[in-house]
């Protein structure tokens, strides 16, 4: 897939921030992409939605939306599409339901996790586990973002990383 110029600077110019940050890896980066500023401004959300709609594996039956940032971009794929989303907690609620996995039946269903940004993929991993353990089948994984550094940070669980942006396509933005 070719890379949309435009929607990478855009990305880049809404939600690029420098400073000191600490990731969920616990890795330190003088660059954070800071994914609610897009996901909350829906022109933006619906143009990556877009791009991911052209992302998905054929024969993918459920988008599983990770909480918090994998949700809206979920919701508005499923939108487009017609498939169901389900939407995936960090860990299973202590009350009602008790669900890690909030909608449909998950196993023997076929999912594509829609995540937000990647850097070693920590939650992306968590997720597939648990989904994996309640039946389901996860091969694939489309983010908005994809900054790991080089190569599938998720190839040791055996899960195609599909994105809309790398890192260097946003460096690229900025010229």
């Amino acid at each position: 897939m070719t890379t949309d110029a435009a929607l990478a600077a855009d990305i880049d110019a809404t939600c690029r921030l420098t400073g000191e940050f600490t990731l969920r890896s616990g890795q330190v980066a003088d660059t954070y992409f800071d994914k609610y500023l897009f996901e909350a401004q829906p022109a933006l959300l619906d143009r990556v939605a877009a791009q991911m709609v052209d992302l998905l594996p054929e024969g993918t039956e459920l988008l599983g939306g990770l909480e918090l940032g994998g949700i809206p971009l979920a919701t508005m794929v499923s939108a487009r599409t017609g498939l169901p989303a389900l939407f995936v907690r960090k860990k299973a609620k202590e009350y009602g339901t008790a669900k890690l996995a909030e909608g449909p039946d998950v196993a023997g269903r076929r999912i594509t996790i829609i995540e937000d940004v990647i850097t070693t993929g920590g939650a992306v991993r968590d997720a597939t586990h648990a989904l994996r353990e309640l039946g389901a089948v996860v091969e694939v994984v489309v983010c908005a973002i994809d900054r790991s550094p080089e190569g599938n940070p998720l190839a040791d669980v055996d899960l195609e990383v599909r994105s809309v942006l790398t890192r260097a396509d946003l460096d690229a933005a900025r010229g």
